[in-house]
């Protein structure tokens, strides 16, 4: 959903009045529309609110500068936004302040998923089957047997540069029900199953490597189908382009989280941060801008509508949906990641 490169630092307005306990703070997002999002559904309320000023800055997800503040005592960030597989790894390494949640937020009201030792969910988002409408005025993909039938649907895929994800979309094409889709892949059969199929599209297949590559991808025509972040798409959706998600296909579901890094000069602010982008009013407001599902229940049960139905989190959406598993990826995704840039290489 999502990945941009380093930008430079955007300083948002300061509110005058401060309370005394606050202190401003930095908070580090992955950018392009996930930021757009933020800045009115937390960032602006929250400076309005606790007169602390926010200063975003944008990255790849990349933890190697994390590190080394970390490492060498120069902590400058206050809250990280990070994916689900570095919230474990970073946490093990001792990279972020451990959180205890229970003193935050209701942990009750929350995905179970989204309660971390070190970490609290920020929002939901899947990896998607999309298409551009524009190519299909008759029939629609509807499935992941549709995103490799290149003779019913002709015309270039879209895929992100990688093992993750792609694996599982291949066995799902390849006939395995979502629900079945990790264990078949625990087994050597099953991973070869996968990259059998995955070879069938091989060279109907065009690589991307960040979220925001998708839209253009599909506008431009370069592609008629793509793997996507489904938030991609709704922002380019409400943009006016003729792009469509299909979540009955089979998605895969996960979560991001705010941390806070170890050593932050100013964990009081960066905590209240996190309560006020976790709260109910806060989520129903960043869904409102793009997408991506809350990890506060009592939040959705707020959305109703197209609003409701374009989230990953929509029962509807739910019901083909594949959690990502963060465990067979921990213990696989080394082997396979370089089993898969072998495969590509050939």
């Amino acid at each position: 959903m999502k990945r941009v490169t380093m930008s430079a630092v955007v300083v948002l307005s300061t509110v005058v009045g401060a309370t005394a306990y606050a202190k401003d703070i930095t908070v580090v997002n992955f950018g392009g529309a996930v930021n757009t999002a933020m800045k009115p559904a937390y960032i602006d309320p929250f400076q309005k609110s606790s007169g602390t000023k926010v200063t975003i800055v944008e990255y790849t997800g990349e933890q190697t500068q994390l590190k080394a503040m970390v490492d060498n005592r120069k902590v400058v960030w206050d809250v990280v936004e990070v994916e689900s597989g570095d919230v474990g790894r970073g946490c093990d390494e001792g990279l972020y302040e451990p959180l205890n949640a229970a003193a935050l937020v209701n942990t009750n009201d929350f995905l179970p998923a989204a309660i971390h030792e070190c970490g609290i969910g920020a929002f939901a988002w899947s990896t998607v089957l999309a298409y551009n409408a524009d190519n299909f005025p008759t029939q629609i993909p509807i499935a992941w047997k549709d995103f490799w039938n290149t003779k019913r649907f002709p015309g270039k895929r879209g895929m992100r540069k990688g093992a993750r994800y792609n694996l599982e979309f291949a066995l799902m094409a390849d006939g395995v029900p979502a629900p079945d889709v990790y264990r078949v892949l625990e087994t050597s059969e099953g991973i070869e199953r996968a990259f059998r199929k995955l070879s069938e599209l091989k060279s109907h297949i065009v690589w991307w490597e960040a979220g925001s590559q998708v839209p253009q991808m599909l506008t431009a025509g370069e592609v008629v189908m793509s793997t996507a972040y489904n938030g991609r798409i709704n922002a380019a959706q409400r943009q006016g382009k003729n792009l469509r998600v299909v979540f009955r296909a089979g998605n895969i579901y996960d979560i991001d989280y705010w941390v806070i890094p170890r050593g932050s000069p100013n964990k009081a602010s960066a905590l209240e941060f996190i309560k006020y982008a976790t709260s109910i009013d806060a989520q129903v407001a960043y869904a409102h801008e793009i997408a991506y599902g809350p990890t506060n229940l009592n939040a959705l049960q707020r959305l109703e509508g197209n609003l409701l139905s374009n989230l990953p989190t929509a029962p509807a959406n739910m019901r083909n949906a594949v959690q990502h598993n963060l465990k067979f990826w921990t213990n696989h995704g080394d082997v396979l990641e370089r089993r898969f840039a072998d495969w590509l290489a050939k």
